[in-house]
């Protein structure tokens, strides 16, 4: 864990920013308080578009017709 005054990081921000992003933890410190902590955002998840495979599935006219195998058990 590296603790850095605020003067310190505003001059050195790049540097700090590349040292959280490999995993070094940074603390931001002013008059010996702890006031901010530099951590990577995780990766943004990627969410569905909805209506992408409009084309690409087709169901049968039949779809809902009793298999073969379970007519008898349909009467």
């Amino acid at each position: 864990m590296q603790q850095i005054t605020l003067a310190e990081a505003s001059q050195n921000l790049p540097d700090l920013i590349e040292a959280a992003l490999s995993g070094e933890e940074i603390i931001i410190i002013k008059d010996n308080q702890p006031l901010v902590k530099l951590t990577p955002v995780p990766p943004l998840k990627h969410r569905p578009k909805y209506g992408s495979a409009k084309g690409l599935i087709t169901i049968s006219d039949d779809f809902d017709e009793p298999l073969e195998d379970f007519k008898e058990y349909m009467e």
